[in-house]
């Protein structure tokens, strides 16, 4: 599970702060509006440009989108230390080779050719194209483009070898390598069907494990001679049925999906020479009976072994791997355990000598660690009680380790490099807030992402010691001068046992500390997942905004489970959804009403996905809130993934009670507040049965609520008109629930009684 919320990633490092004001407002400032967030014709563009992504084709050049039209190509070679631009290829060209091919209009070649949506091999110098279900491989600068593929059925999941002479791709959940030079096609796996896939991820592998919407299961060798792959065998996994009820004839749609204590799919790896032959699977009998998960696939540098990582089902171990690629025998160079669960984190990074950098929660903060050529141990990278978020890479010739982490503040994440010895840690960013860098291949250089909470995404190119080389993107938005918008407040709460929580304020602009306000707390809660950010918000800030004009405290606060502050914040809710975090929850409530303009009467609570879980379970277990709005909610951990759920809760088998307490389906009969159920129809993550359930629970126990299914929607309502509704549905409530006038009738979202 993951927060439909999530922001995607931000650019860029510091421009001029927007000037929000907290004063009284200027003539020319606005009122902010529903159609100005979200009605398709209406709304305002609040974010400002997005550049997309950025990457780097050598030391001092990289590719990016451009905004050309006509006949230029969208994909544009950057000059970085001068910003001078060119197509990367000739567009035009491009066209008029693909439109000589049979199945091709010269339109639908001008539009592919415009496009970028292809696939580079790693030279940039040519692309593979999927048109009529059928690849097109052209390069760059050609007169004439190449048809590989004529078979039925869709090529998926395509990529070149590393070396550009051939290209892997799944038709009908078969693996499949065409040979660019002679479009000769041939085979990896023959047994592929709708239960047996090869190179393809199922539903609940790419939701939990390689990351929602990466379906792809195969890996070259780096030496290009080989590709290591998965089979999913789904047999045993039961089917969910989801039902799209707006045409005449329903559309039924059949997905395998294991939710807690359901047979997971059974998983083997394999390996195949790119030249031919039958695959051998790697031997994984030292597991014997046990249920396992293959977390990652890798190759080491030589290409002689392959590096996989396996977890038991409950995932309370991690192994890593290495299988010699010609013999498939197997070593276990190290095993992860923590006091809970062990979460896989990613890939060994190799240095020249063989020795690799490995990322652990060991110690319950994410760290860095260096191995030696033989798996032993040498020492800790990084060490303290903060995270390391990413790994960007290794500067051997220099000695650098360069990385994201929360080491300034755990609502930000900042750019850093130390030696591989542990000495010389350096911040390299300035500006607080959230960066997200890109190195090129040398480590000299970095494109920077960086927003704060009230400054769009920006992007700056730096020297790898963070001096400034220039502006990519300023992205000054000239739309949020022209409203009249508060400047959030950080600030921390401690709870009851002394945890530091971190929180957020958003005041009416015409703050009054003399009036009592209510409050709408905006939350998810769930393990890892903090809402309370230094970064851009995108549109739920700016509907954080209008609910602040409309006279409403608007509250973020992260219980600890949910936090940055490393593993060992998560932990304690081990076998246990809800309590903890409720708890912690409370604990902020109680903050906010010991405050002299908090009227605690009226506070409300809502969330989506593990935020709607959290809503549910705080109406059901607190007398705290006077109306909650849950969407896309699991009300039954049962109901959910196996993967993502036994992480946590364990086998329902191995923790019956757990279940039965985290469920607040099952405690309908203590509703207490005004509560909105929200589910998305035809939503193949957390199913509209969650929501059902609960509904029948609460019916039963002559509880009143409302409730909004949204058809055609799944987890996220993501229709544009639908979305309106949606955001419309939710001020009409919060207003009516929460702020009466001074009549005391309740207002609606147009403001009228």
């Amino acid at each position: 599970m993951r927060n439909i919320q999530q922001r995607r990633a931000v650019c860029a490092l510091c421009v001029l702060p927007v000037l929000l004001s907290a004063g009284p407002a200027r003539a020319q400032q606005k009122r902010l509006t529903l159609d100005d967030l979200y009605d398709p014709q209406k709304k305002v563009n609040f974010n400002g440009r997005d550049v997309g992504s950025m990457t780097w084709l050598d030391d001092g050049h990289y590719v990016m989108s451009s905004a050309d039209e006509g006949d230029r190509a969208r994909l544009v070679r950057v000059e970085a230390a001068s910003g001078r631009r060119e197509p990367l290829y000739d567009a035009a060209k491009m066209q008029s080779a693909l439109s000589k091919m049979p199945a091709v209009s010269r339109d639908e070649a001008g539009r592919l050719s415009r496009s970028g949506s292809y696939t580079m091999n790693a030279a940039t110098s040519a692309a593979v194209l999927s048109i009529a279900d059928d690849l097109y491989y052209y390069e760059f600068g050609a007169d004439q483009a190449a048809r590989l593929t004529s078979a039925a059925g869709q090529e998926e999941e395509v990529t070149f070898s590393p070396d550009g002479r051939m290209i892997a791709f799944v038709r009908n959940s078969n693996l499949f390598i065409v040979d660019v030079a002679t479009a000769r096609e041939r085979p990896v796996t023959t047994d592929g069907s709708a239960e047996t896939l090869n190179g393809k991820l199922d539903w609940v592998y790419q939701e939990e494990i390689y990351g929602r919407g990466h379906f792809r299961a195969y890996w070259w060798s780096p030496d290009s001679t080989h590709v290591a792959f998965l089979q999913l065998d789904e047999r045993p996994v039961p089917e969910f049925v989801v039902v799209d009820d707006l045409p005449y004839d329903q559309h039924i749609e059949k997905t395998d999906y294991p939710q807690a204590g359901d047979p997971n799919p059974i998983v083997r790896l394999g390996v195949a020479s790119a030249a031919g032959g039958q695959p051998h699977w790697i031997d994984v009998e030292k597991y014997g009976a046990i249920e396992f998960l293959i977390v990652d696939v890798s190759w080491s540098p030589d290409s002689q072994a392959v590096v996989f990582q396996v977890q038991d089902r409950e995932q309370t171990w991690l192994d890593l791997n290495m299988a010699n690629r010609g013999s498939g025998a197997v070593t276990t160079w190290l095993r992860e355990t923590t006091k809970a669960w062990v979460e896989p984190i990613g890939s060994p990074a190799w240095l020249s000598d063989g020795t690799f950098v490995w990322t652990s929660e060991r110690s319950g903060w994410r760290h860095l660690y260096l191995y030696r050529a033989d798996a032993t141990l040498a020492r800790p990278i990084t060490s303290g009680e903060w995270e390391v978020r990413r790994l960007y890479g290794i500067d051997e010739k220099q000695g650098w380790v360069y990385f994201a982490a929360t080491e300034r503040s755990p609502i930000g994440v900042d750019v850093y490099r130390i030696k591989l010895d542990g000495t010389g840690f350096q911040r390299v960013s300035q500006a607080p807030g959230t960066h997200a860098a890109t190195f090129n291949p040398s480590f000299t250089l970095y494109l920077d992402g960086w927003s704060d909470v009230t400054t769009p995404p920006v992007v700056r190119l730096h020297r790898a010691d963070g001096t400034d080389v220039r502006t990519v993107e300023a992205n000054n938005v000239a739309a949020l001068a022209e409203y009249r918008l508060s400047k959030p407040e950080f600030l921390t709460v401690t709870t009851r046992d002394g945890f530091v929580m971190e929180a957020m304020m958003i005041k009416p602009a015409d703050f009054d500390p003399l009036r009592k306000y209510p409050v709408y707390q905006s939350t998810y809660g769930g393990p890892r997942a903090p809402r309370v950010r230094n970064a851009w918000g995108e549109t739920t800030y700016m509907f954080h905004q209008l609910l602040a004009e409309r006279g409403i405290i608007v509250w973020m606060c992260d219980n600890r489970t949910a936090s940055g502050k490393g593993a060992q914040s998560a932990w304690p809710l081990y076998r246990n959804f809800g309590e903890l975090e409720l708890r912690d929850i409370e604990d902020g409530v109680a903050w906010l009403t010991q405050q002299p303009y908090v009227d605690g009467a009226r506070i409300g609570i809502s969330g989506w996905s593990y935020g709607g879980f959290m809503t549910s379970y705080a109406l059901t277990h607190s007398t705290s809130f006077a109306m909650g709005i849950a969407g896309g909610s699991v009300t039954d951990w049962r109901d959910y993934d196996s993967i993502y759920t036994e992480r946590y809760m364990r086998m329902p088998q191995n923790n019956p009670e757990g279940y039965l307490k985290s469920a607040p389906r099952f405690a309908a009969a203590n509703l207490h507040g005004r509560l909105l159920l929200i589910h998305g129809a035809i939503d193949d993550n957390v199913h509209v049965q969650n929501t059902l359930q609960f509904a029948y629970e609460l019916q039963k126990a002559d509880k009143p609520f409302e409730l909004m299914v949204y058809p055609k929607s799944r987890h996220a309502v993501a229709d544009a008109h639908l979305a309106k509704h949606l955001r419309t549905l939710m001020l009409d409530f919060i207003l009516k629930t929460l702020k009466p006038d001074e009549s005391g009738r309740p207002l609606t979202s147009r403001g009228r009684p």
